[in-house]
């Protein structure tokens, strides 16, 4: 060891932030082990690195006694005070006992501490970067690909995207960029794990928040999302500003913001709807892009019968029963459609003159 040793120290503790006192100290300890290995011995050891000019020397550790039992471990009163007059019974005396060719076995045990130490720091640092963007999103470029996963480059760190999280309109290649989002962050004896997908609601709502600023601004919020990933989705929003419209906000002049958002996820449909507290207004905007003439609300079981116009049933009801089943995950209720003849068969409610209840929402395609 030399004095340049100890100002690499310095430069790695300002390159890389680790203080250069745990570095010696870490390689101190190292510097036992590799003393007790490579000397076999069994004795107490203490390493002692010079902070100023680096110089390496090992002393062995005894407690000094009456009779000496273990000569490895152990010194007696008289011995001792030829080292050092001032010891006194049960004291421990330090005895140097470094190597001639410890300088050799020092440098090497320096070199895997200090790169140990480095990797460790570096994926810290790397844990506290993404553990704050756990629910964001991410652009990072596809690396390759096994059987179950893809694996993203985010540029310090490789993280794993499962083929389950892709949409089923995703198809991505090697060198191909993703924008993905964080569902989880893990710090492992491997370095930080980083998990994406590209099929969680939570993708939707931070589009949604970058590329609106009302949103943004906290002027309008996201009070709920539905997605089926690749399909249709759901999205409900409010105004703390009367003067703001939600539903408008989120569109966009001539829908551009809402389209950005439909071709980052391929053409995935999106209904942005009014949330209310008022349920039978929430349900009926829930539905869009259906008319909706009547919902009638049952508290107790949390369900909602709507009725909508015969004609609008199938829109309602949705493909496979999409469009409802999205407006109930939206909401949180259960959804009961009926149309107008059904609900006069079933129910022997007349017909309603009246016009389909008002709806603020939107659908975009």
């Amino acid at each position: 060891m030399s004095m340049d040793f100890i100002e690499a120290l310095s430069e790695i503790e300002r390159e890389k932030g680790i203080s250069k006192d745990i570095l010696l100290e870490a390689i101190e300890a190292a510097l036992i082990s590799s003393y007790k290995r490579n000397f076999n011995t069994a004795q107490n050891v203490r390493v002692d690195i010079n902070r100023f000019n680096g110089v390496i020397k090992v002393y062995a550790r005894k407690t000094v006694v009456e009779e000496v039992l273990d000569p490895r471990l152990e010194i007696s009163v008289e011995a001792s005070r030829e080292l050092n007059p001032h010891y006194q019974l049960d004291d421990i005396a330090e005895i140097e006992v470094t190597p001639r060719d410890f300088g050799r076995i020092a440098a090497q045990t320096a070199k895997q501490v200090v790169t140990q130490r480095i990797r460790e720091a570096e994926r810290g640092l790397i844990y506290n970067a993404f553990i704050d963007k756990e629910e964001d999103i991410v652009n990072g470029i596809v690396q390759r690909q096994d059987v179950r996963n893809l694996f993203i480059d985010l540029g310090k760190v490789e993280a794993v995207l499962p083929l389950t999280e892709l949409m089923p309109t995703d198809k991505f290649k090697h060198g191909d960029r993703v924008k993905s989002f964080i569902t989880k962050v893990e710090n492992t004896t491997k370095g930080p794990q980083i998990f994406l997908s590209r099929t969680h609601p939570g993708l939707l709502k931070r589009l949604f928040e970058l590329e609106v600023p009302e949103i943004y601004d906290g002027v309008v919020e996201i009070r709920s999302v539905a997605r089926e990933a690749g399909f249709r989705s759901k999205i409900a929003v409010h105004s703390r500003n009367d003067e703001v419209d939600p539903v408008g906000s989120c569109v966009g002049q001539k829908g551009m913001r809402v389209q950005t958002i439909v071709n980052e996820l391929k053409g995935e449909k999106i209904d942005i709807v009014r949330w209310s507290e008022n349920v039978e207004e929430y349900v009926a905007n829930a539905l869009s892009p259906s008319k909706v003439i009547e919902v009638i609300v049952y508290e107790q079981e949390k369900m909602a019968r709507v009725i909508v116009p015969d004609y609008q049933l199938s829109l309602a009801i949705g493909i496979k029963g999409q469009n409802a089943r999205l407006a109930a995950k939206l909401t949180g209720w259960k959804i009961d459609i009926k149309s107008e003849t059904q609900a006069e068969q079933e129910y022997g409610r007349p017909k309603s003159p009246m016009s389909t209840m008002h709806q603020d929402s939107v659908s975009i395609d």
